[in-house]
């Protein structure tokens, strides 16, 4: 009998449902993996949601394994936990963390999978997609001892690279967000917090993800002389005004893009994909990622829930979908 699993389609923008896929026969060096927690990409989803990936970037924007294509009818997700079922002796068994959409099971390569360590629990490690994309920005971004750095945009990204830089020796960061409730994630990651007019000022590096203009523009403002903002913030078809004024060229300011979907050059010719993610599985096993975590489904419900966090009825940061057996 031919297998089958439940995916979640967007259908045509706004408009999400849950349906039955076929599943292929797995060849020798296949898993299968039955789902247990995947993660919803606020950002990034949302715009797949609402249809705003522009068509210069449809291939781009694809998920390694996105079915259909934008903006509908389209499979897309990328933050997959699961326990493979069947596949070659050393993984079978194995809690995995795979960039794969919204399924209740599925059918991938061996290698496109990653082993979750013993010391992260399945629920923490939807986060492994998203502290990906923090490792790569701070390859790129190369922060020293005793930097001052502002991240602004309290989000999913956001808060990886703070909890991360919190890390770092001598360093002073903060949190810079326009929701006075983010304060308590800040705190919960060890780094400080302000309002955007409250922040610190003379900052060597700012890091944005608030994927706003006024937050990108705060963030220039926020730099000491020659300092640099990392823009981390996906845009979608929106079109936004950078202030080149003022103190840009006197102060001989920076702005550089980051972007997860190549490794960071600094890392490049030492690095592999599955280095990157392997690392930011080990990174989970502190528990004060907990705290990105801020809602959680079950999996009939991700349509409906969707619908919401795209309209922004549901704000958070990552919103995590439970399966059945988990």
């Amino acid at each position: 009998m031919k297998r089958t699993a439940r995916a979640f389609w967007l259908r045509s923008p706004g408009h999400g449902g849950i349906r039955d896929v076929p599943l292929p026969e797995p060849a020798a060096d296949d898993v299968v993996v039955r789902t247990l927690f995947t993660g919803v990409s606020r950002g990034t989803e949302s715009l797949v949601f609402r249809g705003g990936v522009p068509e210069s970037q449809h291939r781009a924007m694809r998920a390694p394994f996105q079915d259909g294509e934008f903006p509908g009818p389209v499979k897309y997700g990328y933050l997959n936990v699961g326990v493979v079922e069947e596949g070659p002796g050393h993984l079978t068994g194995r809690t995995v963390f795979c960039l794969y959409p919204h399924q209740t099971r599925y059918v991938v390569p061996a290698g496109a999978v990653t082993p979750v360590p013993d010391g992260v629990p399945p629920a923490r490690a939807v986060l492994a997609g998203t502290v990906e994309t923090a490792v790569n920005a701070l390859w790129d971004a190369a922060p020293l001892v005793g930097d001052r750095i502002a991240v602004v945009g309290a989000g999913m990204i956001g808060c990886s690279v703070a909890a991360l830089l919190a890390r770092f020796p001598g360093v002073r960061v903060q949190l810079v967000d326009a929701d006075p409730a983010r304060a308590s994630v800040a705190a919960a990651l060890g780094v400080g917090f302000a309002l955007p007019g409250d922040a610190l000022g003379g900052c060597d590096l700012a890091v944005h993800a608030s994927a706003t203009e006024a937050g990108l523009a705060r963030s220039l403002e926020l730099l000491a002389p020659e300092g640099t903002v990392l823009e981390l913030s996906w845009y979608g078809d929106r079109r936004v005004s950078l202030p080149l004024g003022e103190a840009f060229h006197s102060g001989r300011l920076v702005v550089r893009g980051s972007q997860v979907g190549r490794v960071s050059e600094a890392r490049r010719s030492r690095r592999t994909f599955a280095d990157r993610l392997a690392l930011s599985l080990d990174l989970l096993a502190d528990p004060v990622f907990d705290a990105l975590v801020t809602g959680e489904c079950a999996f009939d419900d991700l349509p409906s829930v969707l619908r919401d966090i795209a309209a922004g009825d549901l704000p958070g940061l990552c919103h995590r979908v439970r399966y059945a057996g988990a």
